[in-house]
């Protein structure tokens, strides 16, 4: 999706003529079925998504956008809540997996990371796109989070209705894919590959030059060129999930209204959102059980389509999702992981649509996975969950999906990319070795203050709850921020409470507590920890 949908109205046009502190990462093994995102890689069984262990997986995720545009990052690193602190937000408000949309130019050698406020994150000075998404991938692993890559676009410039343009071929989206798929091998954070978005129909009938499915030209069905890319990706890391996104239009252009034909008219949907030909032209892979289709849907505040109109709305809208994409669920074919959907809200069509998208997901961990469009306020025609201060949340949005949100739960972050410079935890004493261990990592260092993170797991054997810390940092050395959490500083007495969403702490589960001070860095000393 770009963040102004101008793009979208073409594909309309066809449908609408025939019918996007402190933190607290708790670092225990991951939840099962009943919450969480499962134990190891996932892969499927019938229409469900399944853990390593068998048990069934809910995604209820989110989209943070930016690296596919012009930043090459994520946007809203410009603003005053760190980055942290934004996944922090993330994962206390119940979403359990991002989807990040990139560009293959963030993907290319010398790519620069632009619209950073250093002050806030100085952590991300001078790192490169890769680096960013290393970190990000990183700490939201530390909360038990997935992440689903989404090629967004070729370059930065804007989507594409093919899956290749002259600057970025086949070739190079399959490379760059089998990079990442590399990159992150044996990172169970990172689950899949959302192999190209929004594929969807250009030049008008019987002259389609946009993507089809199941019409058979190599250089436009989409369906075959989603089983080549996810054949080469599984090729180098079979333990990933292959999302795979519809079409508008099957017949990859658009319908004529004025040539008096109806064979050249069809039902088209949203960009990516047709999938109603992959029952009769399934997608094949190689690996068995590492399919998802991920279709989008959207409401008027992207196009006011046809349907919208319809005298029984809304209870005209199952029949119309059953058809572009809910059958594949509904007759256990596929899971269905909608990869975007959002509005504005701001009309009430919109209020009931949403309500009634959800219904039709399911609740509980059976129902259909999702990642909402979009954490950013700065969607151009749906908004985001966050308000423009990228801190306050849209509550009127939150309490909609909040019924079908499923929270990470536990979480180990995945091993660093090869050639990530990741430093290694330096140990401290504790005062009160019985009950709790620590150790401490310098994350950063600039002229006149520091960054760190405190790690602390409670070694007893039983819960610590209403978990407090308290240590001892260097004379001269200030708190200067730390997010999601309580966390005072008395001279050089620093102390920490959970927040009140993770105000426990197991018997062997850890909390990292990342704070940013002024001062000459040095680490904490004389660690001690205590329950309510």
């Amino acid at each position: 999706m770009r963040v102004l949908r101008v793009r979208r109205w073409m594909a309309a046009l066809a449908a609408l003529v025939v019918t996007s502190a402190l933190a607290v990462a708790f670092v225990s093994s991951p939840a099962g079925a009943a919450g969480g995102t499962g134990t190891g890689y996932l892969h499927t069984s019938g229409n469900k998504i399944v853990d390593s262990t068998g048990a069934t997986v809910r995604l209820t995720g989110i989209n943070w956008f930016g690296m596919e545009t012009d930043n090459r990052t994520f946007h809203g690193l410009w603003s005053s809540n760190p980055w942290r602190s934004q996944i922090d937000k993330m994962a206390s408000l119940g979403y359990n997996t991002l989807r990040v949309p990139f560009s293959n130019d963030a993907l290319k050698a010398g790519a620069t990371a632009t619209g950073i406020n250093d002050f806030v994150n100085p952590d991300l000075v001078g790192n490169s796109p890769l680096q960013i998404l290393d970190k990000v991938i990183a700490y939201a692993g530390g909360k038990g989070m997935r992440v689903i890559l989404d090629r967004h676009r070729p370059t930065s410039a804007g989507q594409s209705a093919l899956w290749y343009v002259s600057a970025t071929p086949e070739s190079t989206w399959i490379d760059d894919w089998k990079t990442l798929a590399r990159r992150y091998a044996g990172n169970t954070t990172v689950i899949g590959a959302d192999l190209h978005n929004e594929p969807h129909a250009e030049g008008t009938n019987p002259a389609a030059t946009g993507s089809c499915w199941g019409c058979g030209d190599p250089a436009r069905d989409w369906r075959l060129a989603a089983e080549r890319a996810g054949n080469a990706v599984l090729s180098v890391n079979p333990d990933w999930l292959i999302f795979v996104e519809g079409v508008s239009c099957p017949s990859g252009g658009m319908s004529n209204i004025w040539d008096n034909d109806p064979s050249n008219d069809e039902d088209c949907g949203w960009w990516g959102g047709n999938l109603s030909k992959a029952g009769q032209f399934p997608v094949r892979l190689s690996v068995p059980n590492r399919l998802v289709y991920s279709p989008h849907e959207y409401a008027t505040s992207v196009y006011h389509q046809a349907w919208f109109d319809d005298p029984s709305y809304p209870a005209n809208m199952p029949a119309i999702w059953d058809r572009y994409w809910g059958y594949l669920y509904r007759q256990n074919i596929a899971p269905i992981m909608m990869g975007e959907f959002g509005t504005t809200l701001q009309s009430p069509i919109d209020k009931v649509w949403l309500q009634e998208l959800m219904k039709y997901t399911g609740t509980g961990v059976n129902g259909m996975s999702f990642t909402y469009w979009s954490w950013n306020p700065n969607s151009g025609d749906t908004g985001g969950i966050l308000k423009d201060d990228w801190t306050t949340v849209d509550q009127a949005k939150q309490s909609i999906l909040q019924p079908y949100l499923i929270p990470p739960s536990g979480g180990t972050p995945g091993p660093s990319p090869s050639g990530d410079p990741t430093a290694t935890p330096t140990a401290t004493p504790t005062g009160n070795p019985s009950s709790c261990t620590s150790s401490y990592k310098l994350v950063n260092s600039w002229q006149g203050g520091f960054q760190g993170e405190l790690t602390i797991k409670n070694s007893g054997g039983s819960a610590l709850n209403g978990w407090k810390a308290t240590w001892t940092m260097p004379s001269g050395v200030t708190l200067a921020s730390a997010w999601n959490a309580v966390v005072t500083a008395s001279g050089t007495t620093w102390t920490a409470q959970g927040p009140d969403w993770a105000r426990n702490l197991g018997a062997g589960q850890s909390v990292t507590v990342g704070f940013t001070a002024n001062g000459t860095a040095g680490q904490p000393s004389g660690v001690t920890c205590s329950g309510s």
